[in-house]
């Protein structure tokens, strides 16, 4: 076979690469579900990420609050629309306010997002019940710090069946928690992970190491470190091989670059120049 007739079947070979890795994104989204960009995280996922459904992200400890911030807006990122995010007046106090411009970073104009700031818990829930009924919203960010009471399993079905039926995504961001029973479709945990460096050792993505605890009907497991692009708006493989990052996810390696997390400003301005956030509450 002369080298031409190779490099011709090479070329069909990746075309019909190409066409099958779009024809499943096509697919995912007729069934609801928004690829993430990971091809290990979607296929774990059977396409991608539900819409309609509540989706549970842990940071174990309050140090990884960034961290799981950032992956949230990611995920946000990905699912598009409006969004709204409650978080309770305490958080502001422990964990810093959202930083317009970490925000803008990855890749999420502050404008795009509706902040609510509440006086406790039970008025986070109050308020995440009436967001979730309201269709014109896309994600709905529920944003609550250690193991409030009030939020049991009855609440997070209460939460579920509003999102099913408005089509809201709900994200429940829970800091310094730990798992515990809920109607969740999915249930990730979120820590920190080393950037890959870029030309020059300049900062790499953004990077979290990733473990998927649960999911709803299918099998759960699996860890990977992936990174930001905010250039493709998607996840990415993050491990220095290039191929899954197996146990890697979240632990040790090489100390995390800067921009691996989303900054949170600790009782500080946005900054002249950033737009800040639309509050309500």
């Amino acid at each position: 076979m002369s080298p031409f007739r190779d490099s011709l079947e090479s070329l069909k070979s990746r075309i019909a690469r190409i066409e099958r890795v779009q024809a499943a994104g096509a697919q995912a989204q007729a069934a609801g579900y928004v690829r993430t960009g990971h091809d290990g995280i979607d296929a774990a996922l059977g396409g991608g990420l539900a819409r309609g459904r509540v989706h549970e992200v842990f940071a174990g400890e309050a140090d990884d609050a960034g961290c799981a911030t950032g992956f949230v807006v990611a995920l946000a990122l990905r699912l598009g629309g409006t969004l709204v995010w409650l978080r309770e007046s305490q958080a502001e106090k422990q964990g810093g306010r959202l930083h317009a411009p970490g925000l803008a970073e990855i890749g999420l104009h502050p404008a795009q997002v509706i902040l609510g700031i509440m006086p406790d818990p039970l008025a986070v829930l109050r308020a995440a019940a009436d967001v979730v009924r309201c269709p014109e919203v896309s994600v709905a960010v529920v944003e609550l710090w250690r193991e409030p009471r009030l939020l049991d399993l009855t609440a997070s079905r209460r939460l579920a069946l509003a999102a099913e039926a408005s089509g809201v995504t709900v994200i429940a961001l829970r800091i310094a928690a730990v798992p515990s029973p809920s109607a969740a479709q999915t249930r990730w945990q979120v820590a920190a992970a080393p950037s890959l460096p870029m030309e020059a050792n300049a900062p790499g993505y953004p990077a979290w190491g990733i473990e998927l605890l649960r999911q709803r009907g299918r099998p759960a497991g699996g860890r990977w470190r992936v990174e930001w692009n905010r250039e493709q708006a998607c996840l990415a493989d993050a491990s220095p091989s290039g191929g899954a990052a197996g146990n890697t996810a979240g632990t040790g390696g090489a100390a995390a670059l800067s921009g691996a997390v989303l900054p949170l400003s600790a009782g500080r301005p946005a900054g002249p120049a950033a737009t800040p956030l639309r509050r309500a509450g």
